[in-house]
């Protein structure tokens, strides 16, 4: 592994391990944990450096593995026959030095462990230098605790090797317990047909053909399978080979800890949407929220009390809880659309209850002025027109007098008489004008003021907190993206 993977896989770990704890509690638990022993896994084995390959090879009772183990290594160290089921520690056979910390690490105990280059061996065994190979305990034995070894293992090592026997290479045990879940795990894998000297020549090709074709109903597509046999040596020195083949490389266990990493990605992809929903709309909310305090009404008493010079207004009545149901309804209904059900369910924890809403808009509508003020223009009018009006009287009786006094009468008193109530009509028209005008904008202003209240309410009640998860949604989702190989 380069330095470069090696930097690309820390910055993917570190972007889901961001991501794990942005979204606290909106992860279902399995997956979380799932996802944090992972993220622990691949960071223990980076730590631990890549300067050994671990190769473990897991089978069935009965598929002679520990046998090929003692094949490869040149050693009759593993556990076999009668002995095998007895124990469920790992065996382990390291070529090269330095390997004590990740041997520590899979849990190897310091009795089952063993060298495999000695002075003796000169450079034979320097093709394989930096292997660490694993004979775990069978995976269908009857003892659970060998299971469990087994289930811990298979994360940890870089390549797995499965070793299965012509008669049990099909194992609903080894393919729906196992194979089945590796998808994805392809380049780290191997199938080795073992035993194939107990069946006749005439059939071994058709018997990995078939092993084979169960693979890739399984999901699994290019993975090698190779035959061999413990007792005769039949496809051993192969099996060293491509050992050599894949210590050499130093990129397996990258591939690995990427596949790894992978698998966890895919399983937080299910906890997040693929884009957040749309902000819902204020002015819809504020509308529904305007009609639940009767907004209009009170708005409309208002202008009729300005209008007709009177201050008896209709004040606010009791808040509707329904219409604040509904517009919190509406609002967390947009808000949550295609989100996850965790998340969803945070946005409307976060959000204000039916009752805390109802109580905030109560308290901002009533601080609003409802006080009704006469328009100085139509008093003014008003004052000009019954002036105008009396002065009209008072010249009109004037005339009057002349006329019925001396038989004569002036002729400019009649027009100037009539000017004058003509000017009363227009101011009385103008009072009237006037005061429409200001009970439109007094109307008006209630509206706005009104409006902008419950805005303001639904702001810090509704869409911020909204905001609040949506902006975590996206921070979780960019970094799992980020964390995608």
């Amino acid at each position: 592994m380069t330095t470069d993977e090696t930097t690309l896989l820390a910055g993917r770990v570190d972007a889901l391990d961001r991501a794990l704890a942005v979204a606290d509690g909106r992860i279902a638990p399995k997956v979380a944990a799932r996802v944090s022993s992972t993220i622990d896994g691949v960071r223990a084995r980076l730590a631990l450096g890549v300067d050994h390959t671990v190769v473990a090879l897991v089978g069935g009772t009965g598929s002679g593995k520990s046998s090929l183990f003692n094949a490869i290594s040149g050693l009759q160290f593993a556990d076999v026959g009668v002995r095998r089921p007895t124990t469920s520690e790992i065996t382990a056979c390291v070529w090269g030095n330095g390997a004590d910390a990740l041997l520590d690490w899979l849990g190897v105990v310091p009795e089952r462990r063993i060298a495999r280059e000695s002075l003796l061996d000169g450079e034979s065994e320097a093709s394989l230098r930096g292997l660490v190979l694993l004979d775990l305990p069978d995976h269908d034995s009857i003892a659970p605790e060998h299971r469990k070894v087994v289930d811990r293992l298979v994360p940890q090592a870089d390549l797995l090797t499965w070793v299965v026997d012509p008669q049990k290479y099909a194992d609903d045990a080894l393919h729906s317990g196992y194979l089945r879940q590796l998808v994805g795990h392809e380049s780290s894998m191997v199938v080795v047909l073992n035993q194939i000297d107990t069946v006749s020549p005439a059939v071994r090709a058709s018997l990995v053909s078939d092993l084979e074709r169960l693979l890739v109903d399984d999901g699994l597509t290019g993975v090698p399978v190779t035959s061999a046999s413990a007792t005769t040596g039949e496809g051993v020195r192969g099996l060293r080979t491509a050992l050599a083949g894949v210590v050499a490389s130093q990129s397996l266990a990258a591939r690995h800890a990427g596949a790894e990493l992978n698998d966890a990605v895919t399983a937080l992809d299910k906890h997040v949407a693929a884009r957040e929903p749309a902000a819902p709309s204020l002015a819809e909310t504020v509308d529904t929220l305007a009609r639940s305090v009767g907004l209009s009404a009170v708005a409309g008493s208002v202008a009729t009390a300005v209008r007709g010079g009177t201050s008896a207004t209709q004040g606010f009545g009791a808040v509707q809880e329904d219409g604040v149901a509904l517009a919190r309804s509406l609002w967390l209904e947009g808000a949550t659309q295609g989100l996850p059900q965790r998340w969803a369910r945070d946005v409307g924890s976060r959000i204000a209850s039916t009752t805390e809403l109802r109580i905030a808009v109560g308290d901002a509508i009533s601080e609003l002025s409802l006080a009704v003020r006469r328009s100085a223009a139509a008093v003014g009018l008003l004052v000009v027109a019954v002036v105008l009006a009396a002065a009209a009287l008072v010249l009109a009786s004037v005339a009057g007098g002349s006329a019925l006094g001396n038989g004569q009468s002036n002729t400019w008193t009649p027009v100037v008489a009539g000017v004058a109530l003509v000017g009363a009509v227009a101011a009385f028209v103008g009072s009237r004008a006037a005061r429409s005008n200001a009970a439109r904008r007094r109307s008006e202003r209630v509206l706005r003021d009104g409006r902008a209240a419950l805005e303001s309410v639904a702001r810090a009640r509704l869409a911020v907190p909204t905001d609040q998860v949506l902006a975590e949604h996206r921070t979780v989702r960019e970094l799992v993206a980020s964390a995608r190989g």
